[in-house]
């Protein structure tokens, strides 16, 4: 910590930090008031409802369980916030049961409304004869052949619960005898995950009313199939998530796909860390879960169905329900590319800035495409995290390579729960002659960036795009990034260095434009902060604008405690997990942080430094996290034209004005929204003007942002 930091915090003080885990509890909890917010379309309201509970699963098994394993190993150390493991479990595991409670009683309410709707939710019982015929037909020819009854006594011993699958736990009595609780029979049935989760009822005559049921209730109605000669006692639901956290020898293995195939197959098998089971569960099946995982404290017992994330794909699949959405937006492709059938011809007459989901992703598709098939294309690099499932540049970069370009993809294997995904992208482009590179031992590749080498009339010219998100063509849908375009000789020269030292022994480079983790990264970012300093110290105009998902690195959150005692005002925008604490008398009074949770997952990463009048914008791959900073290959982008500042300034400030759906951290470590003026201004519904104000002139981009409004909803 640096000394202005200390100057300024008696002993006595609470933490000037925030804990990780229990901020991202807090992003969560932004999330549920969106899914509670009878102003959100109801079907949006369902979606933020999955949200939730999948943010819940990851976070179970990944920080909790770390939490968890610091407990069984004894660590007993306060981390920078206060906190040993124990009493942070204790908390976590308080603040996540109220939410999961406050998650029911919304999906309750918003089944309740869907009702008045016509959409239904409903049980065997309340179908009609008619319906309940088409039903049993359903359980019958469908659902009953892929089932699987598996009985736990002496003989058999408990079979592998895969971790977030459903399953019932079943008690049984044999016909003709009579059982005391703890002579019953028990047994499992998973509820199979490859068929759908709910099931759409035909609708009763002269009815426009759509009702739905899901699976595990219809497998309930019909247990006694699955097991004759005996009497279901009672059937619950169960679901485990485990450990997921991959824990590899990089340095140890010889090939590292194969590392982690064998990991991924361990996962299965990771310790229990949550248990969930629906309310009422039968005292005698609760007992034999507990004593089979060794769990006793962490189990939720859940009212209503367990794992909510299927109401994502309800929402997007209920016939005639349009008016209960967001009134569709089709991605405008670039108007930089138009007209013209040469990427590359635009690309050299000045950079190109896309801003994604409201500027269509298919120009970046179409621009790997058309280096593929141009036979003035020598070489293609590219770095891939994220991919959709059907990507058509995987087929593209696999046409290259079998045409003769130099193709050459870094794949990084350790995406969590994307690595399976990911493997099957590796090998196919093997097959097709790529250069496939699994980036470097101890260190995820998570820099977005392509390189194109073509051959011209001037010589070899460098094509480069840069940008904040992965890519995948579904998520650019669905995830607000931007990507920069250019051909500026600067910004090649350090792309080819980058991906020397990727994928070569190269000594690390003194970079002209790039900062890059984890060597010089952190370093960069603390002297554009120490600069901002100076100036402010020196009465010059200094200020800071950041826009990530995260900022959770401890010395990260000392430099901006001590610019801001400096004098500089600093402006956050942290979607997720933030442990600055903001406006701490002398320590953080000139500093604000606002999260916005709307639409669109907000997941660019933008930077904004007045640097004295002579402003400086950055884009990047990384979060001020510690994990970006140190332990992974990120990548920070200079922007040097100047309309392209503008309009990224323009993005930022769009988020600092935003009184809709912004929230406001508070010293408390709580967020609070911001307080509605008259003039409303819903920054992800402004920003769908995006084609009027960057080709209108340079005067219209930079009018106030103030004076962008747009109403609540569509």
């Amino acid at each position: 910590m640096t000394n202005a930091v200390k100057e300024h915090v008696p002993r006595e003080s609470p933490s000037i930090y925030i804990n990780r885990d229990l901020s991202w509890i807090e992003f969560n909890w932004r999330v549920l008031e969106e899914a509670q917010d009878q102003s959100t379309p109801l079907l949006e309201r369902m979606k933020f409802i999955s949200i939730v509970s999948s943010n819940l699963d990851e976070f179970m098994s990944v920080r909790v369980a770390g939490v968890k394993d610091q407990l069984k190993a004894g660590y007993t150390k306060k981390d920078f916030t206060g906190y040993t493991p124990a009493g942070l479990f204790k908390r976590i595991m308080k603040r996540t049961a109220k939410m999961v409670s406050e998650q029911y009683k919304a999906f309750r309410e918003i089944s309740r409304v869907l009702a008045r709707e016509g959409i239904i939710y409903t049980d065997y019982e309340s179908l009609n004869a008619s319906q309940k015929k088409t039903m049993d037909a359903y359980y019958h020819d469908i659902i009953f052949p892929v089932l699987t009854p598996m009985a736990v006594d002496q003989s058999r011993p408990f079979p592998l619960v895969h971790s977030q699958a459903l399953y019932l736990a079943v008690i049984l009595d044999r016909e003709g005898e009579e059982h005391d609780d703890e002579d019953a029979y028990f047994a499992i049935v998973k509820v199979p995950s490859n068929l759908s989760r709910y099931i759409l009822v035909p609708a009763r005559t002269n009815s426009k009313k759509q009702e739905y049921i899901l699976m595990e209730d219809l497998i309930t109605q019909h247990i006694q199939t699955l097991f004759s000669g005996y009497i279901p006692v009672a059937v619950h639901g169960f679901r485990i998530t485990r450990n997921a956290d991959l824990t590899l020898n990089e340095e140890g293995a010889e090939d590292l796909l194969e590392e982690i195939e064998k990991e991924l197959r361990r996962r299965r098998w990771g310790a229990p860390v949550r248990l969930e089971v629906q309310e009422g569960i039968h005292p005698y099946a609760l007992e034999q879960l507990k004593d089979e995982f060794e769990i006793s404290e962490h189990i939720f017992e859940i009212d209503g169905p367990l794992d909510l994330t299927y109401c994502m794909k309800l929402a997007g699949a209920l016939p005639r329900s349009e008016h209960l959405k967001y009134e569709p937006i089709e991605p405008e492709y670039p108007q930089e590319f138009e007209e013209t059938d040469d990427m590359f011809e635009r690309i050299r007459q000045s950079d190109v800035l896309l801003y994604h989901p409201y500027e269509s992703f298919d120009a970046i598709t179409d621009f790997i495409c058309q280096a593929a098939y141009d036979p003035q294309v020598l070489a293609i690099k590219m770095t891939l995290y994220r991919v959709s499932g059907n990507s058509p540049m995987i087929q593209a970069l696999a046409r290259a390579a079998e045409s003769g370009k130099q193709v050459t993809v870094v794949v990084e294997l350790k995406a969590r729960f994307d690595e399976e995904r990911n493997i099957a992208w590796a090998r196919k482009l093997e097959q097709a002659g790529c250069h496939v590179v699994y980036g470097l031992v101890g260190l995820k590749t998570h820099a977005k960036i392509t390189l194109i080498v073509r051959q011209e009339e001037e010589g070899l010219r460098r094509y480069v795009h840069v940008g904040t998100g992965n890519y995948n063509d579904s998520t650019a849908r669905l995830y607000t990034d931007v990507g920069l375009l250019t051909a500026h000789s600067v910004i090649g020269e350090d792309a080819s260095a980058l991906f020397n030292e990727i994928t070569g022994y190269s000594a690390p480079h003194d970079w002209q434009a790039f900062a890059v983790a984890p060597t010089d990264m952190k370093d960069k970012l603390f002297s554009l902060i120490r600069r901002e300093a100076e100036h402010a110290l020196a009465g010059k105009k200094a200020h800071i604008i950041a826009k990530m998902n995260s900022v959770s690195n401890q010395e990260m959150v000392d430099e901006l405690y001590a610019a801001s005692q400096a004098g500089v005002h600093i402006d956050l925008i942290v979607r997720g997990v933030c442990c600055l604490r903001p406006g701490v008398p002398g320590l953080s009074d000139r500093i604000t942080v606002r999260s916005v949770v709307d639409r669109f997952l907000e997941h660019s990463r933008l930077m904004y430094f007045e640097n004295g009048g002579e402003s400086e914008v950055y884009i990047s791959s990384a979060d001020w996290m510690t994990r970006n900073l140190t332990r992974r290959i990120e990548l920070l982008c200079p922007v040097f034209d100047k309309k392209l500042q503008r309009i990224l300034t323009r993005i930022l400030k769009l988020s600092l004005h935003d009184n809709v759906k912004a929230r406001l951290l508070q010293s408390n470590g709580l967020y609070t929204r911001v307080e509605q003026k008259e003039e409303l201004l819903r920054s992800q519904f402004a920003a769908m003007k995006i084609s009027s104000w960057k080709h209108g002139g340079h005067a219209r981009a930079d009018r106030h942002e103030s004076q962008e409004t747009t109403p609540t909803s569509f």
